[in-house]
């Protein structure tokens, strides 16, 4: 006789539902994980957006209302309130490496009669800077001054006429007898995932402030003991 084949194997196995979960687990983990980590990703750009307009606004501001008030009751501005205010900006970014990976420069623009013109003029009259990415893009977008410009009341050293800052449609300038202060931030922004889920990404933020005292616009001071000056052909963390 025949021994029949049994299938009662076969139909408890259809049945078993023991490593269900384990196996759906398995098939939703990746796109989970890819989902989670691209959320992760944005979610770190859109606070390194927040991080450097920031810090672009807060040294604009800063160096809007910085100085040291003399017995004229006119405030003079000094290289080391310059450094102090970069410093500020430098330590507020160091969370990201803001120094090692991006270039920050403040320039004063200024719209006033120098003792050597005979009518008001728009200068960027001095810039300072930080930062060890160099080159278009990183360096100043809107007009340069030589390492020197600011640093005496002489009209070799008067700095580069301008007709303003800023991209077109959004250019900033001085109003006649005034200035302001206008800076520039650019940042590589650092990926947490390399290149899974976004290309190289630069960050670029720009703020201006009025200057709000008295400021002698004549030059910048630097009284002894001088401090080194942060001009732009230095490209240091």
């Amino acid at each position: 006789m025949k021994r029949l084949l049994s299938f009662a194997p076969l139909r408890r196995f259809a049945a078993a539902t023991r490593g269900v979960a384990m196996i759906e687990f398995a098939l939703a983990l990746p796109p989970v994980l890819i989902l989670g980590c691209y959320g992760i990703e944005t979610a770190n750009l859109a606070l390194a957006n927040l991080r450097v307009s920031q810090i672009a606004s807060n040294l604009a501001d800063n160096g809007a209302r910085m100085g040291m008030m003399t017995t004229l009751s006119t405030v003079q501005l000094r290289e080391l309130d310059i450094n102090n205010a970069l410093q500020a900006s430098r330590l507020q970014g160091a969370a990201f490496d803001l120094a090692e990976n991006g270039r920050v420069t403040m320039s004063s623009l200024e719209n006033i009669q120098q003792s050597y013109d005979t009518a008001p003029v728009q200068r960027i009259h001095w810039q300072r800077c930080f930062g060890l990415k160099r080159g278009a893009g990183y360096d100043s977008s809107y007009g340069t001054t030589s390492v020197t410009a600011g640093t005496d009341a002489t009209k070799g050293n008067a700095g580069t006429t301008s007709a303003g800052m800023g991209d077109t449609g959004a250019m900033v300038s001085a109003s006649t007898g005034s200035a302001l202060i206008f800076v520039e931030v650019n940042y590589d922004y650092q990926r947490l995932f390399g290149s899974a889920f976004l290309s190289p990404t630069r960050l670029r933020y720009v703020a201006s402030f009025l200057v709000r005292d008295r400021r002698d616009l004549a030059q910048l001071f630097n009284p002894a003991p001088a401090a080194t000056r942060s001009t732009c052909d230095k490209y240091t963390a």
